[in-house]
């Protein structure tokens, strides 16, 4: 994992914090994190903040708005891991201050953002690197390579039986069972979906016919469940079950396959997911203080995972008061300091934001304002 970074960018989210004016009380949380500590926003600020989205970020979530919240006492953090789609409609119809997405705002979705979020509509900005696993349940097989016209094939039910040659072909050393193959997709608008269903098309178009979309293609059919935990799950209860989901969730519960990248094969690793990123480019026609990233999904750079979420925080560029624009700046900050950054990698086996990604976070963070 990328070397983490202490100090400078924390204490950036401490100044953010502090500038507020706010009064800070002292407690101790059961984080062990002190209250008032730099690791978890520097002083106190108050109100309650209200998230909705991705259940990929879910572990992330959980240490963030504890330590945020255990060390600024006035404050609550709310988050529902509702799914990407739904974190989404909730920051443009106002019910949540920010949403969880693991794809960043398509240009209509931005564009009617300015009416909860004013003319500048909201922001996408990302804290959350995470590669996607393609997690499988059989115990029997160690270590499973794969390319992705096979998992194009295994996800659209083309392939039957774990035994089949595209699969034996890629195994050579490995014994396959004569087991059948159980693909199992989201059931729920998922940024995780829109993701996986971008890698397949851009680096199996022959295979993957279908856009890439956080909706599973009704046409397939196949086994289906909300949510990561959910789908995580269903394939634990059935031998012979395969899904892609967040390897935060699937680690040490289901084996994960190696994926073909150019001549080579990648094992699963949040250093290989950060270098997918890395080499992402900035999506065209946005507010300079965007942040969406288009990823290259067909990279045959070897050492990158390209099977990969940037999972971003949407907010709005300006709020109705100047108490909830700092609640949010206050929070945010937190999230994309290296302490947030930190915890985050030690909860979910996230990447950490590299320092050129968090600099441009701190910036777009800071430009949020309250409505004059």
């Amino acid at each position: 994992m990328k070397a983490l970074r202490f100090g400078r960018h924390a204490a950036i989210a401490a100044i953010a914090v502090g500038a507020l004016a706010l009064t800070a009380c002292g407690s101790d949380n059961a984080t062990g994190t002190p209250a008032g500590s730099p690791a978890a926003g520097g002083a106190n600020v108050t109100g309650t903040l209200t998230g909705i989205g991705s259940s990929a970020q879910g572990a992330a979530m959980d240490v963030w708005k504890t330590n945020f919240a255990a060390a600024n006492q006035g404050v609550t953090v709310q988050y529902s891991p509702d799914g990407s789609g739904a974190g989404r409609k909730a920051i443009l119809d106002g019910s949540a201050q920010f949403a969880g997405s693991d794809a960043y705002l398509k240009d209509d979705e931005l564009a009617s953002s300015t009416a909860q979020c004013g003319p500048d509509g909201a922001l996408n900005i990302p804290v959350y690197i995470s590669p996607i696993a393609v997690a499988y349940n059989l115990p029997e097989v160690k270590e499973l390579k794969l390319d992705a016209p096979t998992v194009a094939k295994i996800f659209r039910g083309e392939i039957a039986a774990w035994n089949d040659p595209a699969i034996a072909a890629l195994n050579p050393d490995a014994t396959l069972p004569d087991l059948k193959v159980t693909p199992v997709h989201r059931s729920d608008d998922s940024g995780t979906t829109s993701n996986f269903t971008d890698y397949l098309s851009a680096a199996a178009p022959d295979a993957w016919t279908d856009k890439a979309a956080g909706i599973w293609p009704a046409s397939l059919g196949g086994e289906n469940a909300k949510g990561t935990s959910g789908v995580v799950k269903t394939v634990t209860d059935t031998p012979g079950a395969v899904t892609y989901a967040d390897d935060s969730a699937v680690s040490g519960k289901l084996g994960t396959a190696e994926i073909k990248v150019g001549s080579t094969f990648t094992k699963i690793s949040a250093e290989a997911a950060a270098k997918a990123v890395d080499a992402g480019s900035p999506v065209e026609g946005r507010n300079a203080n965007d942040l969406s990233i288009k990823l290259d999904r067909a990279t045959t750079v070897e050492g990158v995972y390209p099977i990969v979420l940037v999972s971003f925080h949407i907010v709005c560029s300006s709020y109705d008061t100047q108490a909830t624009a700092d609640l949010v700046k206050a929070f945010e900050s937190y999230v994309v300091s290296d302490a947030g950054q930190n915890a985050a990698a030690e909860a979910a086996k996230s990447a950490p934001l590299s320092k050129t990604l968090q600099d441009k976070a701190l910036k777009s963070i800071e430009s949020i304002k309250a409505k004059s």
